[in-house]
């Protein structure tokens, strides 16, 4: 048995106007580009394929490349996926309505794969509910196009309790990547930075009868392959496509073309990552980590978590004391940021994206630290529509709607914000424009009434404000040192909080150089 090897403008005849594709990848790791790229160009000189249905888990893109590629009108009419904060196009398209579009947790898509390709109509999840999510909030349509087309997820009732459904969505194909493929067409992925939901990917599509796609960066003999680094055998893939210019497209990750840290294959010494310098980021996310215990796993999201607190964490000598996780699988070590997010150096382990989300789902992390938009008086918080932006929710409902503890990370204003540091004092040079702390969150991304009935902790974190949810709602618990309680605080809301009644003053040290005693505070 020998596998199909063909160009990749081979593969995109392989796809059929009206078809509905599916990609793997998170950020640019393990993005198809070279077939993503042949796509965009047949439909720049041909008008085909068209009218294709994109499904996708996470963000695949880094502002430029990944499924940028595909965002023409015509080209997809309808994207069913996570998160396009890295995906500038596409939120144009959506904003526009150009192109019909419904957000769906990343884990549960991911997870969805699995359901598919055992059989199952769908997959049934309490994640999403009461959230934007809900078809009874806005089913996760985005835009005005999408609003009167049929919903995607159901809301069920079984053994008393309610649940969200989703429905299986038919894959006719699946783009996927790997490092290296055999003759046969066995697809190993030991040079990429994750794990991914790979092969329940392309097992949903062969429940379908769909076509799987592979793209590689170089071929070997059959048999050579060590069988446990076999991630997809070669009787599931129907075409592979060998990248001609690794690279510009297939890269390990947006910023590096091949870093041998990133896949596990060296470790480096941990003095060679120095500590960030004092940024109003790091004041955030230092007053976070204080609320960490020993012991406890984490969970780091996009934005101001993912950039900052491993750094703080390695800077503070707390990294055997904890355990970092990320959306993507990964387990320990020191995390790359922006738009190389979910990949890092020196891990203790990866694990695929479907499986890190079981975990996520079910038991629930101890803590995770999450980026926020908006925190309104009940203690919603939206983090995925700013304006008429619509960034998604990736990994962020997964993650919150079931961690014992969210700690949301945010600037207390936005947009033109200056602050500095002095004497372990916060200065605020320049107010921002924007509000963050607002009547009421444009979309709900995080459902404070439900969190607070379920007695979920969490805090909301800025550079100079921390909030408490309790059951009465948010609490003002804590001011940085410099703020002033009325003009920089209460001046600055839409509403008016609650405040404690012991208001306590926050740690001098966050906001000063050097480390500032993390370790000592662990709980």
């Amino acid at each position: 048995m020998r596998a199909k090897f063909i160009s990749s403008k081979e593969a995109v005849e392989m796809i059929k106007d009206g078809d509905t594709i599916a990609t793997v990848a998170m950020t640019l790791v393990s993005a198809s580009e070279s077939v993503l790229k042949a796509i965009e160009n047949s439909f720049l000189q041909t008008g085909k394929p068209k009218n294709l249905t994109l499904l996708h888990s996470a963000g695949q893109s880094d502002r430029k490349l990944g499924i940028q590629h595909l965002a023409h009108e015509g080209l997809v009419t309808r994207i069913i996926g996570s998160h396009w904060g890295l995906q500038p196009k596409w939120m144009e398209m959506i904003t526009n309505n150009k192109v019909e579009a419904y957000c769906v947790p990343q884990g549960q898509i991911a997870q969805l794969y699995r359901s598919m390709a055992c059989g199952l109509p769908g997959k049934l999840s309490k994640v999403g509910l009461g959230t934007f999510i809900d078809p009874r909030i806005e089913g996760g349509k985005m835009n005005e196009k999408t609003k009167d087309l049929p919903d995607i997820i159901d809301v069920v009732h079984l053994k008393g309790e309610e649940y969200l459904f989703y429905n299986a969505i038919p894959l006719d194909v699946v783009l996927i990547r790997g490092t290296t493929a055999d003759e046969m067409g066995n697809i190993t992925t030991e040079e990429e930075a994750m794990k991914l939901e790979v092969l329940p990917a392309v097992l949903a599509a062969k429940r379908f009868g769909g076509k799987v796609i592979a793209q590689v960066k170089r071929v070997a003999q059959t048999g050579t392959l060590h069988p446990k680094q076999v991630v997809v055998p070669g009787v599931f893939v129907d075409a592979i496509v060998v990248c001609e210019n690794p690279m510009e497209d297939h890269r390990q990750t947006s910023s590096w073309y091949f870093d041998p840290a990133y896949c596990g294959d060296i470790r480096v010494p941990m003095s060679s990552i120095k500590p960030l310098p004092l940024s109003i980021r790091k004041v955030i996310g230092r007053r976070a980590v204080i609320e960490l215990k020993k012991d406890a796993i984490i969970n780091l999201g996009t934005g101001i978590p993912n950039d900052v607190i491993g750094s703080i964490a390695a800077e503070e000598g707390i990294t055997d004391d904890i355990m970092i996780t990320v959306e993507s699988g990964i387990y320990g070590g020191v995390q790359a940021g922006g738009i190389d997010f979910g990949i890092g150096k020196n891990l203790y382990a990866m694990i695929t994206h479907d499986a890190q989300m079981d975990f996520y789902n079910g038991a629930g992390v101890d803590f995770t630290f999450m980026g926020a938009g908006e925190m309104d008086r009940e203690g919603n918080i939206n983090a995925t529509k700013m304006g008429d932006r619509c960034t998604g929710s990736g990994g962020f409902i997964d993650i919150t709607q079931n961690a014992k503890h969210v700690i949301f990370c945010s600037t207390f204003t936005a947009k033109g914000l200056e602050v500095n540091f002095n004497d372990g004092k916060l200065n605020i040079e320049k107010e921002g424009n924007i509000k963050k702390l607002v009547n009421k969150v444009s979309q709900i991304s995080y459902n404070g009434l439900l969190a607070r009935e379920k007695g979920q902790k969490m805090h909301f974190v800025t550079e100079r404000a921390v909030f408490e949810l309790r059951k009465e709602g948010p609490v003002l618990v804590e001011i940085a040192p410099g703020a002033d309680l009325q003009r920089d605080i209460l001046d600055q809301m839409e509403f008016t909080p609650l405040i404690d009644k012991d208001l306590k003053v926050m740690n001098s040290k966050i906001f000063e150089e050097g480390p500032f005693g993390l370790k000592a505070l662990l709980k």
